[in-house]
């Protein structure tokens, strides 16, 4: 992949997605919860594929997305949404920036 100059404009917007990334997570996982509770079969499976990868963005540990993930329990999902709403979520610390 060739090396591509952004312009100052386009520098700012792809910050200022990744500043918001994380309430743009925190409310997919919201609505992934919604949708857990109403599908069934592929669709579910897909959807709580999509669940692990965002609690993996928001840092939440590993253990505990794998206990959430395994039991197909929507409403465990609900309480990993309600404590990072409450900020009261353990999360793995932020990785160093290179």
């Amino acid at each position: 992949m060739a090396d591509r100059e952004y312009s100052s404009y386009q520098k700012k917007i792809i910050s200022r997605f990744y500043d918001n990334r994380p309430a743009q997570d925190a409310q997919q996982l919201a609505e992934l919860c919604t949708n857990l509770f109403l599908a069934s079969g592929k669709k579910r499976a897909k959807f709580w594929e999509t669940a692990h990868d965002t609690m993996t963005r928001l840092r939440v540990p590993p253990d505990r997305i794998n206990h959430v993930v395994t039991s197909d329990d929507p409403a465990l999902l609900a309480e990993v949404v309600k404590e990072l709403e409450n900020g009261t979520l353990k999360r793995l610390p932020e990785p160093p920036k290179s």
